[in-house]
């Protein structure tokens, strides 16, 4: 059975699709439109598909559905923007862009969009209906003008453009106020500018997104595709007061953009004035009392504190007299403060209806981070599909509209954007943030397998599994050719080349000869995010996944014990399961005392920040400690080695490598973690993790291994006035929320900040400095670890 779930999509951009050669439609896989006028084809492609879409004559195809494994297409005369859009296991939705359109070319003939109110914001009369005004220009009487609903058209070829009969009897039409696709103008504050200037206000030519050259930055398109950061245009990622963009200047690293405000209408949005839904972005009550009492400071003016969160740079946000807002993205509603010693303060706003707030201590659960069953009842924090997607937040409409709300399914425990099976599907799944990908299965197994022995290289290359040790997957097992030939249901597979019970012509051994097709094992020939499947012999299931495990076992990055990965704080946070991250190291004095972190990189190799070094220059006044849980470190499995050498980087960074006087050794609680690659940027926003016995500030825990979890805030951020004024350096990095509360402290330095992708732990950052613990709005800053693989190799290498 394929898999259905309701959802309503309003208005959804849908960005062309890579990869397709569709010119002119817009692609979202795992998505169906539900339409009641729709026809189906049997089809062998995708351009098959597309050519029966533009030759429909029974209805407007304004948009179509194809299956590539059940070789299905349906044509359908409604979209996105006008019907309810499903879930659909290997279906992907193609969208005519003429449709999606909100903005004229020319006087607007072509324009299809749905716009539905006049200049004067009256709302448009359907076109098919009689009152209060008996149309002259009616879907029957001009078909090809797509008279639908009471949307904004231009059937005559008015030269002002699109309009519409009026639902006030005393104005029989008017004129709408629809953009022109060629001006280059910003509603609010340009987060949803889509635009293609790429030139600043002080002439500076953009730096392209995909590029790290000139300025290196953490706004990666491919980790961030619900930003829409394309080409070298100027975009608004991070709720500044207008589109910015990094420039192709050495000695400019970003610059705003000089694009003039829209004179129409910005998008309306539904205002809560007793209440708060999510991160009470729509939140405009008069509440202005920070949560200790504190009266809120008037967003107009500038003392005790200075700011730019003013209501000429944030139009659309509410921002008259003092009230409690949410205008650039925080976790909740807040203000400045009428203190001249507390900056800012959230407030306490109510949430709408019996929800939790967004920012709420995630403990996970004390068991691995795997499912029973179908998932059900899964509440581990796990957040990224099985292709490595970032999971869109339940509350949130963007990039997906949907109905799959805490409020719902209020027993489903739809948490941030946490992965959860609300609706009965085989496994826990999410929306992705991706625009193009409606959802997908998460990066989770079942609570069955248990990872196998041995040692794989530290940074291991990207494996080929063309004859299996053992029958496990790689990925998502495009290169799997195990004997499994059963699906997850456990029903036989059907032979690839066999045309009995299902006939296909998509993927059999003359096709693709080289995707192992010979027999009836279960394969992945296209590539599929979610694993091999095959055809199945059940004459009413055609085709379905099968259970593949993981050939993880004691790698890079792997452990294990799966950590908490818990975001709470280590400030005031969480105590981390026993070995759940092996490769933290204790760096303690000759003595025996602990003082610093490190991260074990290497089977005789460790690597910590170089103040931590400051004391004395001779290996022998080090020792390190690994495998234990405590800081008394009487456990078992403690290893305790002499140094051997101490290398310190040679441009001065707050970095060193520590050569242990012979290597660990490697087991389940012992490990090391992975490098990432050679200047790679960890991504703004992405969740990480902090490990260490540091100081506690007297919130419990002392002498155990805590953990904490925040996200990275990019260099622009992180430098920004009110925040640590320009201190950061291209090769640190920073991590930590805005409130504070959250960070690493003393003990910490030299540890480790890593970072969770593609189901393996990397190690992004070392402790290094911070204006204090735990303080608002100065979060910790890290070495860059990306920045020093070339000297990490080479000095590994010649010792």
């Amino acid at each position: 059975m394929d898999v259905y779930r309701a959802a309503v999509l309003l208005g959804a951009l849908v960005c062309t699709a890579s990869g397709t050669n569709l010119t002119g439609f817009a692609k979202t896989e795992g998505a169906w439109i539900l339409s009641l006028n729709k026809r189906q084809y049997t089809i062998n492609s995708v351009a098959e598909c597309a050519a029966k879409c533009n030759s429909e004559t029974t209805f407007t195809c304004k948009s179509f559905m194809y299956v590539e494994k059940d070789q299905e297409c349906w044509t359908a005369t409604d979209n996105s923007k006008t019907e309810t859009v499903l879930r659909r296991s290997s279906a992907a939705l193609y969208e005519k862009e003429d449709y999606l359109l909100e903005c004229v070319n020319g006087i607007g003939t072509d324009y299809r969009g749905t716009k539905s109110k006049t200049k004067s914001g009256t709302i448009c009369q359907r076109w098919d209906a009689k009152e209060p005004h008996k149309p002259n220009m009616a879907p029957e009487t001009h078909p090809r003008a797509d008279l639908d609903s009471n949307f904004c058209r231009n059937p005559d070829g008015d030269s002002g453009g699109p309009w519409c009969y009026t639902t006030d009897r005393n104005t029989r039409w008017e004129h709408c106020n629809v953009d022109k696709c060629t001006d280059e103008c910003i509603h609010c504050s340009g987060e949803n500018y889509r635009g293609k200037t790429s030139t600043t206000g002080n002439g500076y030519i953009c730096q392209r997104w995909d590029s790290q050259k000139p300025h290196n930055h953490g706004y990666i398109p491919s980790a961030l595709p619900e930003k829409y950061l394309e080409e070298n245009y100027c975009r608004n990622p991070d709720g500044d007061p207008r589109p910015w963009c990094f420039t192709t200047s050495p000695s400019k690293r970003w610059d705003f953009c000089s694009i003039t405000r829209c004179t129409s209408e910005p998008p309306t949005l539904a205002a809560e004035t007793t209440c708060a839904t999510g991160e009470g972005e729509a939140y405009r009550g008069t509440i202005s009392v920070t949560e200790s009492g504190k009266t809120c400071q008037s967003w107009s003016v500038q003392t005790p504190h200075k700011h730019n969160h003013t209501p000429d740079n944030y139009p659309c946000k509410g921002l008259e007299n003092n009230h409690c807002r949410n205008p650039g993205h925080e976790r909740r509603p807040w203000c400045y403060t009428t203190d001249p010693d507390i900056r800012w303060e959230y407030c306490t706003v109510p949430s709408c209806g019996d929800q939790s707030r967004p920012d709420d201590p995630m403990i996970p659960p004390e068991e691995e981070d795997c499912y029973e069953g179908d998932g059900a009842n899964y509440r581990g924090i796990t957040s990224e599909t099985i292709s490595g997607k970032k999971c869109q937040m339940w509350r949130s409409m963007s990039p997906h509209s949907h109905s799959k709300t805490p409020e719902n399914y209020p027993a489903a425990n739809l948490r941030r954007n946490l992965c959860r099976n609300p609706d009965g599907d085989r496994a826990p799944w999410c929306y992705t943030t991706d625009p193009n990908v409606r959802w997908e299965y998460c990066n989770l197994q079942k609570c069955t397998t248990s990872p196998s022995s041995g040692v794989t290289p530290i940074k291991p290359a990207t494996p080929t599994q063309t004859t299996p040790e053992g029958d496990c997957k790689v990925g998502n097992g495009a290169t799997y050719r195990g004997p499994t030939s059963i699906t997850i249901l456990g029903v036989t597979c059907q032979a690839w080349s066999a045309q009995s019970p299902h006939t296909h012509n998509s993927f059999t051994p003359t096709t693709h000869p080289d995707k192992g097709l010979e027999g009836n094992s279960c394969r992945n020939p296209d590539g599929d995010v979610n694993g091999p499947w095959c055809y199945t012999t059940d004459r009413n299931k055609k085709w379905d996944y099968c259970q593949i495990p993981d050939c993880a076992g004691l790698s890079c990055g792997t452990p294990v014990i799966k950590p908490k990965r818990c975001f709470g704080r280590i400030v005031g946070g969480c105590v981390s399961k026993p070995y759940s991250w092996p490769w933290q190291i204790s760096l303690r004095t000759s003595g025996g005392v602990h003082f610093c972190g490190g991260t074990l990189i290497h089977r005789q190799w460790v690597l910590t920040a170089a103040h931590c070094l400051e004391r004395s220059r001779r290996p022998l006044a080090y020792l390190v400690l690994l495998g234990v849980h405590t800081e008394r470190a009487t456990e078992p499995s403690k290893q305790q080695r002499r140094l051997d050498k101490l290398v310190l980087e040679p441009n001065g960074a707050d970095i060193a490598l520590l050569k242990l006087e012979s290597p660990a050794l490697i087991n389940d609680k012992v490990l090391p973690v992975c490098l990432p690659e050679k200047d790679y940027i960890v991504p703004s926003g992405t969740e990480c993790y902090v490990t260490g016995w540091g100081e506690t500030q007297g919130t419990g825990g002392d002498g155990i291994l805590k953990e904490a979890g925040f996200p990275v805030i990019e260099n622009k951020v992180c430098n920004r006035a009110s925040y640590l004024n320009g201190r950061v350096k291209n090769h640190e990095m920073c991590a930590g929320n805005i409130e504070g509360g959250t960070d690493s402290c003393q003990g910490d330095s030299g540890g480790p900040l890593v970072c969770h992708s593609q189901n393996r732990y990397i190690l992004q950052g070392v402790t290094s400095w911070g204006l204090g613990c735990a303080n608002a709005m100065k979060p910790g800053v890290y070495a860059r670890v990306s920045k020093f693989i070339d000297w990490i190799e080479s000095t590994i290498k010649n010792n």
